[in-house]
């Protein structure tokens, strides 16, 4: 057999399986399988079908499925909880009955799918109904695109329809760009700020719009330990409805292995090798945030995993870009320099430092261990926030890097020509050596201006994040801000 049919089985089923089979040794990492799973696939028909939910039971339902199991999921934990303790022929026949009608209820699904032809034939059908209407994994429907577009068109309202997908959409079929009728927003992972771990009592907006804006004596309430804990879940909202940490610990890793198993041959239909793509992310995550040339990453891939080439490279490259896993950030060139002194090579990111945390098997116990490994991850994580925090102004996260040793980890340009210079680091002692290259970086700034080499304002303030507890303005002005003040 070449395909697996499964009700959610690419979120749950596969990384379940995969865990059990390396704890037992067993060879299978399903890479040579093509996969279809319902769930996943009848996303955008929710807006058509309109069900009180999605599950196989109530899909069955719909179809006129008939079952002889009479309890949910849900009931069978405790079923099966007490089969365990006290093991009885009633409770393992409804055990076996309900996993048999599962199985055998799939292929009875099968005809709902179907209805996504009404994408290709009558999408407007699709779209009827009560607005603002919301359609999530739309790119699973392109042809929904053109149909919005149109109906928008049509009306002189705004809001009314709510595109959301995980991955880029196939553009080819899409005839229009939806340029004036269609806004485009990239929603990224939570920042500490959404996730509640951020007081936000220091707003970045606040400190552009303020010069004098006051941050003596404020502080954070995230350890050390609290921040490693915080980088090793990441930011993904389904974390906030796991009960215990462990949970929480283990979305990313199955996030991981859907993409390494399906998402990144799924975005443009070139079959990719998923322990190719393990072997990527891994080389990318020990290379975080540095400026590790293509030539040094396909030299560690190749320790890894073997020789690669770079046209297989670049274009497993940018599938994880498409998909929205790697997050490369780009270099300030202001001509404060000569231009061959600059460097414009990209920083090596993530869009959530989990995905690092994860990709290298690290625990928040092996990190509090090895702190220079952190602080790497802990820039990847500011720069998530910092995305979040300027993304309402249209803003720009990039770093300043030249063949002198001067650098700017960071350098947030606002679409209005204002900017900050900023260096992340971990501990309070370092703080001396960020606040030193800022200082140096700005004069360099202040001279190119004088002597009339650039048109550039001086940068609105000059800051050093830390992992620390306390803000404060040193007396060179430099501020001084935990990441867990920031929003």
């Amino acid at each position: 057999y070449k395909t697996m049919i499964s009700f959610n089985g690419i979120g749950f089923d596969i990384p379940f399986l995969k865990a059990r089979f390396s704890k037992y040794d067993i060879d299978e990492d399903f890479s040579s399988y093509n996969f279809i799973d319902i769930f996943k696939s009848i996303t955008p028909l929710k807006p058509l079908l309109k069900l009180e939910n999605y599950k196989q039971k109530t899909l069955e339902k719909f179809l006129q499925i008939n079952r002889d199991d009479t309890y949910s999921g849900g009931d069978l934990i405790n079923i099966y909880s007490e089969y365990i303790k006290n093991p009885d022929p009633g409770s393992l026949s409804c055990l076996m009955l309900h996993n048999y009608e599962d199985v055998l209820g799939m292929t009875e699904l099968l005809p709902i799918l179907s209805y996504l032809k009404l994408a290709d034939t009558n999408p407007i059908e699709l779209l009827k109904g009560e607005k603002p209407m919301l359609i999530d994994e739309w790119q699973m429907a392109p042809e929904l695109w053109d149909a919005v577009r149109y109906l928008v068109d049509e009306s002189d309202e705004d809001g009314l329809y709510i595109l959301t997908g995980s991955t880029i959409v196939d553009e080819s079929k899409i005839m229009h760009s939806g340029a004036g009728r269609i806004k485009r927003i990239v929603m990224r992972p939570m920042s500490l700020y959404e996730s509640g771990e951020s007081t936000g009592a220091i707003s970045l907006m606040d400190l552009f719009n303020d010069e004098d804006l006051n941050i003596d004596g404020i502080t954070s309430n995230l350890s050390i330990s609290d921040l490693i804990f915080a980088a090793c879940r990441g930011g993904w909202p389904e974390s906030l409805n796991k009960k215990t940490k462990k949970q929480q610990l283990a979305i990313v890793a199955n996030y991981i292995d859907i993409i390494c198993n399906s998402d990144v041959s799924k975005i443009d239909g070139v079959r990719r090798n998923p322990q190719k793509v393990k072997a990527i992310l891994k080389s990318y995550s020990r290379n975080i945030s540095t400026l590790a040339t293509k030539k040094t990453l396909m030299k560690d891939i190749k320790t890894e995993y073997g020789d690669i080439s770079a046209p297989t490279y670049n274009s497993y490259i940018d599938a994880l870009e498409r998909l929205y896993v790697i997050q490369n950030i780009h270099g300030w060139s202001p001509n404060i320099r000569s231009a061959n002194t600059i460097r414009k090579s990209s920083k090596k990111e993530f869009i959530d430092p989990s995905i690092a945390v994860a990709s290298l098997n690290l625990t928040p116990e092996k990190l509090l261990k090895d702190f220079e490994t952190f602080g790497f991850i802990f820039e990847n994580l500011c720069i998530r926030d910092l995305l979040v925090y300027s993304s309402s102004v249209n803003g720009e996260v990039l770093y300043y890097n030249d063949d002198s040793g001067l650098e700017a980890n960071c350098v947030v340009y606002l679409s209005d020509g204002r900017y900050a210079l900023i260096e992340f680091k971990l501990g309070n002692r370092e703080i001396d050596k960020g606040a030193e290259n800022l200082l140096k970086l700005k004069k360099l700034i202040k001279n190119s201006v004088k002597n009339k080499k650039i048109d550039l304002e001086e940068p609105s303030f000059l800051a050093v994040i830390t992992g620390g507890e306390m803000a404060y303005i040193r007396d060179d002005g430099v501020k001084v801000i935990p990441i867990g003040c920031l929003r």
